[in-house]
């Protein structure tokens, strides 16, 4: 019989196994056994093409994105050097055209 595993988040011991996944009750964390799983919290993010971004990288707008509350308008094409990621619903703090923006990482991809 195969053991399963505590769960990776929380060390809880009542974890169950769903389809190709195991699932934790008490925190709702799931993930894939057969997946490598990192031991410490860094923080992945990646870009619209799939590419792994890292604090430093060159990204490059892939759609015009208006600035919320402003009426200026990032153009498709824009790009930014030296990025930082940060965790949260924006992933990624840079500057663009000389403003300091946070966007997400589903509209730029690596330069």
């Amino acid at each position: 019989m195969e053991s399963i595993p505590n769960c990776p988040v929380c060390q809880s011991e009542h974890t169950y196994h769903d389809g190709t996944f195991y699932v934790c009750p008490e925190c709702a964390h799931e993930w894939d056994p057969n997946q490598e799983t990192s031991t410490n919290d860094e923080l992945q993010v990646k870009d619209s093409n799939g590419n792994l971004l890292v604090d430093g990288d060159d990204i490059i707008l892939i759609k015009d994105l208006k600035l919320k509350g402003s009426s200026t308008v990032l153009k498709k094409g824009a790009k930014a050097k030296g990025i930082r990621l940060v965790d949260g619903d924006h992933e990624i703090d840079c500057k663009v055209d000389g403003m300091k923006v946070m966007l997400k990482a589903c509209f730029v991809k690596k330069a």
